[in-house]
């Protein structure tokens, strides 16, 4: 993973939908982990948020740590859908081609045999190279996660963790941006 080839996708981490999930505050904590990274990293990042009508927005504790201040499902980094795909929503893959170069997508969300999968899924199919952070990813069962991870990466996503990404993105020790992200796993 390459923080100048990456873009964070966060799917459907929303109000009403996170605590019916499994260990719903540890995945709103590894989501605003990598959130800090990527916005210190300079990784866009683009959320999604399926039916929020009914499921809510986006978890406040995510919601802040958007990089565009008082972004709502109708502008901004985020992106209402109501396919379980993210792929068909409109202007989803506007905001991942926003940035050219940046064929790297990080996947984390919920819930990870449905939404998370099928947006995998086409995004593989699409060309992409797909990372999942399991320890960021959740669903209302544990086989659920299991099988879901499994499926994505048989088909060829890289399954990896929130400190992975965070150490590849940044490469080097001793730089100012390892110290202060490396404060984050202390």
């Amino acid at each position: 993973m390459d923080a100048t080839r990456s873009t964070l996708l966060i799917i459907d981490v929303q109000e009403k939908l996170y605590p019916a999930c499994q260990e719903p505050e540890q995945i709103i904590a590894n989501v605003c982990f990598l959130m800090k990274c990527a916005n210190r990293l300079g990784v866009p990042a683009v959320v999604t948020e399926q039916y929020p009508k009914g499921l809510g927005h986006t978890a406040k504790e995510i919601a802040t740590l958007l990089e565009k201040p008082g972004d709502t499902s109708e502008g901004g980094n985020v992106v209402s859908k109501v396919a379980f795909s993210a792929i068909p929503a409109d202007g989803f893959i506007e905001k991942i081609e926003e940035n050219p170069g940046r064929d790297q997508v990080i996947v984390v969300g919920m819930e990870t045999h449905v939404c998370v999968l099928q947006t995998v899924m086409e995004l593989i199919e699409r060309g992409r190279e797909v990372y999942v952070v399991a320890d960021a990813v959740t669903s209302r069962s544990m086989p659920d996660k299991i099988f879901g991870l499994e499926r994505m990466r048989d088909a060829g996503a890289k399954i990896v963790t929130r400190e992975s990404v965070m150490f590849e993105w940044l490469r080097v020790a001793g730089t100012p941006e390892f110290k202060e992200l490396s404060a984050l796993i202390k």
